[in-house]
């Protein structure tokens, strides 16, 4: 049991049958009136965000979210099929509990699958890829004074912004979580 005076960043809890993740808190004291903890809290099933406020003294079961590292083997359809690195054993993966951000992912990729209690609810790619870039447009020579970004495919089919000196065939570095070019790997 976890007690709401003991939130923390990233402490994940049960409460109405959800399963909740600490974004942020504050611990309020009032001149008047008793103490109370506001929080952002979001929902790791739906990924919904809400603010709620609590009595310090409020007690939640604490909820154990399992991450495994797993690596991307393919996808077939709409579902992405997973291999667990230690048991070798495969796990499907409906398309739509895949973020975002999985579009930067290629396959054979290590990746870390977010489950409670058996069931899968989210998929974390790594904080940064290296992939090649497969169009773009030629930039002009000597046109790199501006900080002037141009659309680039990258090998997975997502699109990033990349400066103007980038071309067709190199590697850059992607912050997965941002989605936003970092540098030429």
């Amino acid at each position: 049991m976890v007690t709401a005076g003991d939130f923390r960043n990233g402490v994940t809890f049960e409460m109405d049958g959800n399963v909740y993740s600490i974004i942020e808190f504050q611990h309020v004291k009032p001149g008047k009136g008793a103490a109370f903890v506001r929080t952002k809290i979001r929902n790791v099933i739906s990924g919904a965000v809400t603010e709620r406020t609590f009595n310090p003294n409020d007690k939640f079961p604490t909820a154990f979210i399992e991450r495994k590292d797993m690596q991307y083997l393919y996808s077939d359809g709409d579902l992405y099929y997973f291999m667990d690195t230690e048991t070798y054993e495969q796990t499907p993966i409906n398309g739509n509990v895949l973020g975002d951000n999985f579009k930067f992912v290629k396959e054979n990729m290590e990746c870390k699958v977010l489950s409670y209690k058996g069931n899968v609810f989210g998929v974390e790619p790594p904080n940064f890829v290296e992939l090649e870039i497969t169009k773009t447009e030629p930039g002009l020579k000597g046109d790199t004074a501006t900080n002037t970004l141009k659309p680039a495919t990258v090998e997975t089919g997502a699109e990033v912004r990349v400066p103007l000196f980038i071309n067709e065939g190199e590697m850059i570095r992607i912050d997965t979580r941002t989605g936003e070019y970092m540098e030429r790997a």
